[in-house]
């Protein structure tokens, strides 16, 4: 609270005027993202004459608008609503299906010929596009940026979703050395409960070790173990970019998504840990950090403007950045309890992001 006040040029006491405390200022904040999206997606009373296009049109640049409005901000729905307490995360969860309904239902009237797991799947691939711009701050005019998250949208919502394949979409069955295994649980907590609340005694037990002490055999600190996973994470980035090939610019940039949705599904977790938690990292190895991942969009970037030379390079960034969003949100759905949204159909989607219709 002293942090706030000082940047409000306002003394710690002064804010808690208007806050009794740091969780209801973060609980209030939160829940005020969420409300965004329900209001959003609500359609004026003229609608009812509106065909489904024009529907979907308004919904859509209407949650755009909130993201840009919210662009600042945003990133605290998208990666910390995990600390809001269970009556507060049952509003929040409550609020956010009433978006994903009524996106459903948007689509629906498009495309009624789709069936209700694909509908969900394109749902929630367009609310991770449009949410996608409070990850990245991409140069790029308000009016543009709009544009291109507008179009994406389109190209979603007229996509073709691959057909389901069991066996292309199991998980891959991976044997983990000790020090993967600290750093794969680790992952896990961190994603679900938070870095700072995590302890070091909590990673040594999920990855069945004797004691805390044994996790120093194979990282120093947890705040080690946090910079290793993060490291990880932007080196998934650059084997998929290695990994493609220098030959026709389509083909290169498919093989780089296959590589990159490969690497993700074996090791979940990693890009939420990423931007979840980046802030938990000293200031300067944070810096450091990020500017690996500048590098490493502007890399994925050169993939996209060579396969669509007209589209300026900022653009192909918001793009990358918003085909990676996608993994990371739709990875959270995948395995056996939701087959419908398997590696297949995430490389299409991000395909469909990066190449347009």
């Amino acid at each position: 609270m002293n942090e706030i006040g000082a940047k409000l040029d306002i003394s710690h006491a002064a804010v808690y005027r208007h806050f009794p405390s740091k969780y209801s200022l973060f609980r209030q904040e939160t829940l005020r993202l969420s409300e965004l999206g329900v209001r959003a997606v609500r359609l004026p009373e003229t609608a009812r004459n509106w065909d489904p296009a024009r529907k979907f049109d308004f919904t859509v640049d209407a949650m755009i608008g909130a993201a840009l409005a919210n662009r600042g901000c945003g990133a605290l729905l998208r990666w910390q609503h995990r600390y809001l307490d269970d009556d507060d995360r049952r509003i929040l969860l409550d609020q956010v299906a009433t978006t994903e309904a009524a996106l459903r239902d948007r689509v629906e009237q498009m495309r009624p010929e789709l069936s209700d797991a694909e509908r969900a799947v394109i749902a929630s691939a367009l609310m991770s596009v449009i949410t996608s711009i409070c990850d990245h701050r991409t140069r790029i005019p308000a009016p543009e940026l709009a544009e291109v998250l507008a179009t994406t949208c389109k190209t979603i919502v007229g996509t073709t979703l691959p057909t389901i394949v069991a066996a292309e979409d199991e998980l891959p069955a991976v044997r983990r050395h000790h020090h993967e295994l600290v750093m794969y649980r680790a992952v896990e907590l961190f994603r679900t409960r938070g870095y700072p609340v995590v302890s070091v005694e909590d990673i040594a037990t999920a990855s069945g070790l004797p004691s805390a002490s044994a996790l120093y055999r194979y990282y120093r600190s947890k705040g080690d173990l946090l910079s290793a996973v993060i490291h990880r994470r932007l080196d998934r980035i650059s084997t998929a970019v290695t990994a493609a090939s220098d030959g026709d610019p389509h083909a290169a940039l498919t093989q780089l998504i296959a590589s990159y949705v490969q690497e993700s599904i074996t090791e979940p977790g990693l890009s939420f840990v990423f931007h979840a938690e980046l802030a938990n990292l000293p200031a300067a190895e944070g810096a450091t950090m990020n500017h690996r991942q500048r590098l490493a969009i502007e890399a994925c970037a050169q993939f996209v403007t060579a396969a669509r030379p007209s589209l300026p390079p900022a653009h192909a960034q918001v793009l990358v950045h918003a085909a990676l969003a996608l993994v990371v949100d739709l990875e959270q759905l995948m395995g056996p309890d939701h087959p419908e949204c398997g590696a297949a159909r995430i490389e299409h989607l991000m395909s469909d992001i990066l190449l347009g219709a």
